[in-house]
């Protein structure tokens, strides 16, 4: 199978967003996988999906999800009240990777990371002002360092939802950027 099937991470995303999301909002989830968050949510709201795997982007439009292929969100326009990420983020040494389009649904780098950095730098361009992101991660990949990663983009960052499994803590995380601007030294 190239397509990631919904699993302990992927529900507990899907059920934070569902009480999130809000009736008539704009919601893009970035790397949809199955689809199946997406097309949950577009009972509510209005969502537009990515993936860069052609088999998730087949498997995402066998469920009704308006869904474009693209890495993360580049070359998409317009802003969204709630963005959803379930990344890679798996930390993943060269001699671990598998070379097919499931690789891109797992592997987060050497720190696990490495993806949700990019994201991070770039999700505030279709990011409304007072929109949220939804994020999952693993205890494997540092929860304070996921935190400060967007802190240092001028975001707040807080856990909504955990699940232990074995070997792991899931996080979702609820990121929105800051809403008082920081005073200068001598305003």
């Amino acid at each position: 199978m190239q397509v990631y099937q919904p699993r302990e991470d992927t529900r507990l995303l899907l059920t934070a967003a569902l009480s999130d999301v809000r009736s008539g909002e704009r919601v893009l989830e970035v790397g949809t996988g199955s689809g199946i968050i997406a097309a949950e949510l577009a009972k509510t709201a209005h969502v537009v999906a990515t993936d860069i795997n052609p088999h998730a982007v087949a498997a995402a439009r066998s469920l009704g999800v308006e869904v474009i292929r693209t890495d993360l969100f580049a070359g998409i326009c317009g802003s969204f009240d709630l963005v959803i990420f379930n990344p890679p983020y798996l930390p993943t040494e060269a001699r671990e990777r598998i070379d097919d389009w499931l690789e891109y649904a797992l592997d987060g780098g050497r720190s696990g990371r490495d993806v949700i950095e990019c994201f991070a730098r770039d999700v505030g361009r279709v990011l409304m002002p007072f929109g949220r992101v939804l994020f999952l991660i693993s205890s494997l990949t540092g929860l304070y360092e996921v935190q400060q990663v967007f802190s240092d983009l001028g975001f707040t960052c807080f856990v909504v939802a955990k699940e232990s499994l074995e070997g792991e803590v899931l996080y979702v995380l609820r990121v929105m950027r800051h809403l008082c601007p920081m005073r200068q030294p001598g305003a």
